[in-house]
Protein backbone atom coordinates (compact mmCIF):
# COMPACT_ATOMS: atom_id res chain seq x y z
CA UNK A 1 0.00 0.00 0.00
CA UNK A 2 1.11 3.37 -0.57
CA UNK A 3 1.79 6.39 1.77
CA UNK A 4 -0.41 9.49 1.32
CA UNK A 5 1.18 12.41 0.39
CA UNK A 6 0.06 15.83 -1.26
CA UNK A 7 1.97 16.06 -4.48
CA UNK A 8 1.96 16.29 -7.91
CA UNK A 9 5.06 13.90 -9.48
CA UNK A 10 7.76 12.43 -7.50
CA UNK A 11 10.01 13.20 -9.60
CA UNK A 12 9.37 16.95 -9.62
CA UNK A 13 9.25 17.16 -5.30
CA UNK A 14 11.99 19.16 -4.64
CA UNK A 15 11.82 21.72 -7.96
CA UNK A 16 8.48 22.53 -6.97
CA UNK A 17 9.24 22.64 -3.28
CA UNK A 18 11.84 25.31 -4.31
CA UNK A 19 9.64 27.20 -6.22
CA UNK A 20 6.86 27.24 -2.99
CA UNK A 21 9.77 28.73 -0.76
CA UNK A 22 11.30 31.12 -3.23
CA UNK A 23 7.76 32.73 -3.85
CA UNK A 24 6.60 32.83 0.18
CA UNK A 25 9.58 34.34 0.97
CA UNK A 26 10.63 36.99 -2.17
CA UNK A 27 12.09 39.36 0.32
CA UNK A 28 14.71 36.80 1.81
CA UNK A 29 15.53 34.26 -1.04
CA UNK A 30 16.41 34.23 -4.43
CA UNK A 31 17.97 31.57 -6.82
CA UNK A 32 21.10 31.78 -8.95
CA UNK A 33 20.22 32.20 -12.65
CA UNK A 34 22.47 29.91 -14.06
CA UNK A 35 20.99 27.10 -11.39
CA UNK A 36 17.68 27.00 -9.74
CA UNK A 37 19.07 24.48 -7.17
CA UNK A 38 21.32 27.29 -5.76
CA UNK A 39 19.76 29.54 -3.25
CA UNK A 40 21.41 32.79 -1.86
CA UNK A 41 20.08 35.07 0.78
CA UNK A 42 19.07 38.79 -0.73
CA UNK A 43 20.75 40.50 2.25
CA UNK A 44 23.61 38.01 3.07
CA UNK A 45 26.63 38.20 0.73
CA UNK A 46 28.69 41.53 0.35
CA UNK A 47 32.03 42.45 -0.09
CA UNK A 48 34.74 41.89 2.03
CA UNK A 49 32.43 39.38 3.83
CA UNK A 50 33.47 35.62 4.49
CA UNK A 51 30.48 33.69 2.88
CA UNK A 52 28.72 30.85 3.95
CA UNK A 53 27.60 28.05 2.07
CA UNK A 54 25.53 24.77 3.27
CA UNK A 55 23.64 22.01 1.79
CA UNK A 56 22.23 18.41 1.67
CA UNK A 57 19.53 16.04 0.48
CA UNK A 58 15.76 17.59 0.79
CA UNK A 59 13.42 15.84 2.91
CA UNK A 60 14.56 17.58 6.02
CA UNK A 61 13.42 21.51 5.60
CA UNK A 62 13.78 23.44 6.91
CA UNK A 63 17.11 22.35 6.99
CA UNK A 64 19.28 23.53 4.60
CA UNK A 65 17.38 25.85 2.29
CA UNK A 66 15.22 27.33 5.31
CA UNK A 67 18.39 28.68 7.22
CA UNK A 68 19.60 30.82 4.49
CA UNK A 69 19.29 34.77 4.86
CA UNK A 70 21.09 37.80 6.41
CA UNK A 71 22.77 37.00 9.54
CA UNK A 72 22.79 33.16 8.44
CA UNK A 73 23.99 31.21 5.50
CA UNK A 74 24.49 32.86 2.75
CA UNK A 75 23.71 30.26 0.33
CA UNK A 76 22.22 26.48 0.06
CA UNK A 77 23.06 23.77 -2.90
CA UNK A 78 19.55 22.16 -2.99
CA UNK A 79 19.67 17.95 -3.70
CA UNK A 80 17.55 15.23 -4.65
CA UNK A 81 15.98 13.76 -1.41
CA UNK A 82 17.70 12.63 0.85
CA UNK A 83 20.97 12.86 -1.81
CA UNK A 84 23.80 14.99 -1.65
CA UNK A 85 23.66 18.05 -4.31
CA UNK A 86 26.14 17.62 -7.15
CA UNK A 87 28.83 20.25 -7.26
CA UNK A 88 27.48 22.23 -10.30
CA UNK A 89 24.68 23.73 -7.44
CA UNK A 90 27.49 24.34 -4.44
CA UNK A 91 29.82 26.02 -7.45
CA UNK A 92 26.81 28.23 -8.38
CA UNK A 93 26.69 29.15 -4.97
CA UNK A 94 30.24 29.63 -3.94
CA UNK A 95 30.44 32.23 -6.71
CA UNK A 96 27.32 34.46 -5.78
CA UNK A 97 28.49 34.51 -2.16
CA UNK A 98 32.51 35.26 -2.53
CA UNK A 99 33.14 38.11 -1.18
CA UNK A 100 36.81 38.49 -1.45
CA UNK A 101 37.47 37.23 2.20
CA UNK A 102 36.64 33.20 1.15
CA UNK A 103 33.96 30.86 1.52
CA UNK A 104 33.20 28.70 4.28
CA UNK A 105 31.17 25.65 3.70
CA UNK A 106 29.28 23.80 6.83
CA UNK A 107 27.27 20.56 5.72
CA UNK A 108 26.80 17.50 7.81
CA UNK A 109 29.39 14.60 7.44
CA UNK A 110 27.55 12.21 4.98
CA UNK A 111 29.97 10.39 2.30
CA UNK A 112 28.09 11.92 -0.66
CA UNK A 113 27.82 15.29 0.70
CA UNK A 114 31.52 15.20 1.60
CA UNK A 115 32.75 13.72 -2.55
CA UNK A 116 30.41 16.23 -4.08
CA UNK A 117 31.42 19.72 -1.53
CA UNK A 118 35.31 18.41 -1.76
CA UNK A 119 35.14 18.60 -5.69
CA UNK A 120 33.33 21.91 -5.90
CA UNK A 121 35.67 23.17 -3.43
CA UNK A 122 38.74 21.88 -5.75
CA UNK A 123 37.05 23.66 -8.50
CA UNK A 124 36.78 27.08 -6.69
CA UNK A 125 40.31 26.80 -6.00
CA UNK A 126 40.89 26.77 -9.83
CA UNK A 127 39.39 29.87 -9.75
CA UNK A 128 41.13 31.70 -6.72
CA UNK A 129 38.26 31.43 -4.34
CA UNK A 130 39.52 30.09 -1.07
CA UNK A 131 37.01 27.17 0.40
CA UNK A 132 37.09 25.81 3.79
CA UNK A 133 34.94 23.14 5.05
CA UNK A 134 33.68 22.36 8.54
CA UNK A 135 31.50 18.94 9.02
CA UNK A 136 28.86 18.82 11.42
CA UNK A 137 29.24 15.81 13.68
CA UNK A 138 26.64 16.38 16.58
CA UNK A 139 25.19 12.59 16.66
CA UNK A 140 26.17 11.53 19.49
CA UNK A 141 24.19 8.02 19.19
CA UNK A 142 26.08 7.45 15.54
CA UNK A 143 29.61 6.41 16.62
CA UNK A 144 31.41 6.10 19.91
CA UNK A 145 32.86 9.35 21.52
CA UNK A 146 36.54 8.58 20.41
CA UNK A 147 35.20 8.63 17.12
CA UNK A 148 33.71 11.65 16.79
CA UNK A 149 34.89 12.74 13.22
CA UNK A 150 32.64 9.69 11.94
CA UNK A 151 29.80 10.81 13.47
CA UNK A 152 26.75 12.40 11.60
CA UNK A 153 25.30 15.74 11.10
CA UNK A 154 21.76 16.37 11.83
CA UNK A 155 20.00 18.54 14.49
CA UNK A 156 23.01 20.44 15.66
CA UNK A 157 23.40 21.72 12.21
CA UNK A 158 21.29 24.38 13.46
CA UNK A 159 23.36 25.90 16.28
CA UNK A 160 26.70 25.64 13.86
CA UNK A 161 24.93 27.65 10.83
CA UNK A 162 23.56 30.24 13.58
CA UNK A 163 26.98 30.77 15.06
CA UNK A 164 28.81 30.66 12.20
CA UNK A 165 26.52 32.77 10.01
CA UNK A 166 26.86 35.42 13.29
CA UNK A 167 30.36 35.28 12.73
CA UNK A 168 30.31 36.13 9.38
CA UNK A 169 28.24 38.64 9.89
CA UNK A 170 29.86 40.56 12.56
CA UNK A 171 32.87 40.41 9.44
CA UNK A 172 35.04 38.07 11.01
CA UNK A 173 38.01 36.72 9.50
CA UNK A 174 37.43 33.36 7.64
CA UNK A 175 39.58 32.04 10.61
CA UNK A 176 37.89 33.24 13.03
CA UNK A 177 34.36 32.04 11.36
CA UNK A 178 36.23 28.20 10.73
CA UNK A 179 37.36 28.81 14.67
CA UNK A 180 33.72 29.65 15.92
CA UNK A 181 32.55 26.79 13.67
CA UNK A 182 34.21 23.91 14.92
CA UNK A 183 33.66 25.79 18.67
CA UNK A 184 30.12 25.29 18.03
CA UNK A 185 30.43 21.95 16.98
CA UNK A 186 32.66 20.60 19.68
CA UNK A 187 29.90 21.99 21.96
CA UNK A 188 26.79 20.11 20.49
CA UNK A 189 25.68 17.58 21.42
CA UNK A 190 22.08 15.80 19.40
CA UNK A 191 20.37 12.26 20.33
CA UNK A 192 16.64 11.36 18.69
CA UNK A 193 14.04 8.85 19.05
CA UNK A 194 11.92 7.68 16.09
CA UNK A 195 8.85 5.69 16.20
CA UNK A 196 8.11 5.63 12.85
CA UNK A 197 9.08 5.09 9.15
CA UNK A 198 9.40 7.91 6.64
CA UNK A 199 8.82 7.44 2.68
CA UNK A 200 10.22 8.73 -0.42
CA UNK A 201 8.10 11.07 -2.33
CA UNK A 202 9.07 8.84 -5.48
CA UNK A 203 8.36 5.38 -4.01
CA UNK A 204 5.61 6.18 -1.38
CA UNK A 205 6.91 3.31 0.51
CA UNK A 206 7.76 3.00 3.79
CA UNK A 207 11.49 2.84 4.31
CA UNK A 208 11.72 0.72 7.27
CA UNK A 209 9.40 -1.44 9.61
CA UNK A 210 9.07 -0.95 13.15
CA UNK A 211 6.48 -2.65 15.44
CA UNK A 212 3.70 -0.41 17.07
CA UNK A 213 5.33 0.04 20.62
CA UNK A 214 8.74 -0.21 19.30
CA UNK A 215 10.86 2.62 19.21
CA UNK A 216 14.19 3.36 17.89
CA UNK A 217 17.08 5.37 19.97
CA UNK A 218 19.65 7.16 17.73
CA UNK A 219 18.07 6.23 14.77
CA UNK A 220 19.91 8.73 11.48
CA UNK A 221 17.45 11.30 9.76
CA UNK A 222 17.55 9.17 6.58
CA UNK A 223 15.91 6.15 8.74
CA UNK A 224 20.09 5.02 9.51
CA UNK A 225 20.01 2.32 12.69
CA UNK A 226 20.12 3.74 15.92
CA UNK A 227 22.00 2.20 19.02
CA UNK A 228 18.81 0.29 20.17
CA UNK A 229 15.29 -0.86 19.43
CA UNK A 230 13.19 -0.82 22.34
CA UNK A 231 9.98 -0.82 23.69
CA UNK A 232 8.12 2.45 23.15
CA UNK A 233 8.08 4.25 26.73
CA UNK A 234 6.67 7.26 28.20
CA UNK A 235 7.81 11.10 27.24
CA UNK A 236 10.00 11.27 30.96
CA UNK A 237 11.79 8.03 30.28
CA UNK A 238 12.89 8.72 26.55
CA UNK A 239 14.00 12.06 27.40
CA UNK A 240 15.92 11.03 30.88
CA UNK A 241 17.57 8.59 28.07
CA UNK A 242 18.18 10.81 25.98
CA UNK A 243 19.93 13.56 28.63
CA UNK A 244 21.87 10.59 30.46
CA UNK A 245 23.91 10.54 26.82
CA UNK A 246 24.25 13.97 26.54
CA UNK A 247 25.43 14.41 30.05
CA UNK A 248 28.16 11.51 29.83
CA UNK A 249 29.59 13.69 26.49
CA UNK A 250 29.10 17.16 27.81
CA UNK A 251 31.33 18.82 29.95
CA UNK A 252 28.71 21.88 31.27
CA UNK A 253 29.33 22.63 35.08
CA UNK A 254 26.73 23.73 37.45
CA UNK A 255 26.25 27.60 36.81
CA UNK A 256 27.24 27.02 33.27
CA UNK A 257 24.35 28.26 30.49
CA UNK A 258 22.98 25.94 27.59
CA UNK A 259 20.84 26.50 24.79
CA UNK A 260 18.54 23.68 23.89
CA UNK A 261 16.84 22.74 20.57
CA UNK A 262 13.37 20.10 20.79
CA UNK A 263 13.05 19.10 17.19
CA UNK A 264 10.16 17.24 15.52
CA UNK A 265 11.18 14.12 13.14
CA UNK A 266 8.57 15.69 10.78
CA UNK A 267 5.12 14.39 12.31
CA UNK A 268 5.28 14.87 15.90
CA UNK A 269 3.12 17.53 17.19
CA UNK A 270 3.72 20.51 18.77
CA UNK A 271 1.89 19.00 22.41
CA UNK A 272 4.42 16.20 22.46
CA UNK A 273 7.55 18.51 21.49
CA UNK A 274 6.57 20.68 24.97
CA UNK A 275 6.17 17.81 27.19
CA UNK A 276 9.84 16.47 25.85
CA UNK A 277 11.02 20.31 26.25
CA UNK A 278 9.36 19.95 29.69
CA UNK A 279 11.59 17.44 31.03
CA UNK A 280 14.12 18.25 29.52
CA UNK A 281 14.43 21.60 30.98
CA UNK A 282 13.61 19.54 34.15
CA UNK A 283 17.16 17.67 33.92
CA UNK A 284 19.18 20.78 33.03
CA UNK A 285 18.25 22.49 36.20
CA UNK A 286 18.78 19.23 38.33
CA UNK A 287 22.28 19.54 36.60
CA UNK A 288 22.31 23.18 37.58
CA UNK A 289 22.84 24.28 34.28
CA UNK A 290 21.22 28.01 33.05
CA UNK A 291 19.04 26.92 29.59
CA UNK A 292 19.59 30.54 28.28
CA UNK A 293 17.57 30.05 24.60
CA UNK A 294 15.08 27.16 23.73
CA UNK A 295 13.35 26.43 20.38
CA UNK A 296 11.15 23.95 19.74
CA UNK A 297 9.66 22.60 16.26
CA UNK A 298 10.71 21.24 13.43
CA UNK A 299 14.25 22.45 12.62
CA UNK A 300 15.56 19.13 11.40
CA UNK A 301 13.17 16.66 9.76
CA UNK A 302 12.82 13.45 7.99
CA UNK A 303 9.80 13.42 5.89
CA UNK A 304 7.05 12.43 7.82
CA UNK A 305 9.00 10.35 10.41
CA UNK A 306 7.69 10.13 13.76
CA UNK A 307 10.01 11.06 16.80
CA UNK A 308 11.92 13.86 18.54
CA UNK A 309 15.68 14.96 18.78
CA UNK A 310 17.05 17.14 21.54
CA UNK A 311 20.02 18.92 20.86
CA UNK A 312 21.86 20.89 23.66
CA UNK A 313 24.67 23.51 23.09
CA UNK A 314 27.03 24.07 25.58
CA UNK A 315 27.45 27.88 25.88
CA UNK A 316 30.33 30.52 26.52
CA UNK A 317 30.81 34.11 26.33
CA UNK A 318 31.75 34.08 22.74
CA UNK A 319 29.14 31.68 21.54
CA UNK A 320 26.60 33.51 23.60
CA UNK A 321 27.32 36.65 21.84
CA UNK A 322 26.77 34.96 18.68
CA UNK A 323 23.76 33.24 19.41
CA UNK A 324 21.89 36.61 20.41
CA UNK A 325 23.52 38.17 16.86
CA UNK A 326 20.41 39.52 14.98
CA UNK A 327 19.53 36.92 12.20
CA UNK A 328 16.49 37.05 9.58
CA UNK A 329 15.44 33.44 7.75
CA UNK A 330 12.28 31.92 5.83
CA UNK A 331 11.90 30.17 9.54
CA UNK A 332 12.92 32.25 12.36
CA UNK A 333 14.35 35.83 13.62
CA UNK A 334 16.31 36.74 16.03
CA UNK A 335 16.52 40.45 16.56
Amino acid sequence: MQTKKIINDGARVVDEMVDGILAAHPHILTYVEDNPRAIVAREGPRKGKVGIVVGGGSGHEPTFVGFVGKGLADGCAVGNVFASPPPDPIMSCTRAVDGGAGVLYLYGNYAGDVMNFDMAAEMMALDDIEVRTVLTTDDIASAPRDQRDKRRGVAGNFFVFKLTGAAADKMMSIDDCERIARKTNDRTFTVGVALSACSLPQTRKWNFSMGDDEMEVGMGIHGEPGVAREKLASADAIVDDIMNRIFAEMSAKSGEKVAVLVNSLGSTPLMELYIVNRRVNQRLAEAGLDVYKTWVGPYCTSLEMAGVSVTVLHLDAELTEMLDHPCDCAMFQVK
